[in-house]
């Protein structure tokens, strides 16, 4: 099992994510996030800690997409057990998708990292419409 760095993120590198507005409505994206690297056991612990706490504790995350690197069955985040799954042949744009006991599913589209900053603000302002 891989284990997140013990010390603290550094805070000035800002959680890019773009949630869609709570509501009723089902949809298939409910956000979109635009990690900085494809370095999965990086960027998880920082998606994690930003998201809401009305998301509760995450506890499964499946990657679609061949964008992220190797990655391993499970990891130790914020010390609660995450479990990890990976789609590399899932039709579609690379999404997340996250699951917390008793509270939901949340799937986000993943923004390249290399994705230029006009190409992530039009993927990021368009995600968790109902058109996408």
């Amino acid at each position: 099992m891989a284990t997140a760095q013990e010390h603290p993120l550094p805070s000035h590198p800002l959680l890019r994510l773009s949630l869609a507005p709570g509501g009723a409505l089902p949809r298939a994206i409910d956000g979109a996030w635009w990690p900085r690297s494809y370095d999965v056991l990086t960027e998880l612990p920082r998606l994690l800690s930003g998201l809401p706490a009305t998301w509760g504790g995450i506890s499964s995350v499946t990657v679609n997409g061949a964008m992220w690197s190797a990655m391993p069955g499970r990891m130790l985040v914020a010390n609660q057990v995450i479990r990890l799954h990976h789609s590399p042949a899932a039709p579609g744009p690379p999404t997340i998708v996250l699951l917390s006991p008793g509270r939901g599913r949340w799937d986000l589209l993943v923004v390249p990292p290399d994705a230029t900053t006009e190409e992530a603000a039009l993927l990021m302002s368009g995600a968790g419409r109902e058109h996408v």
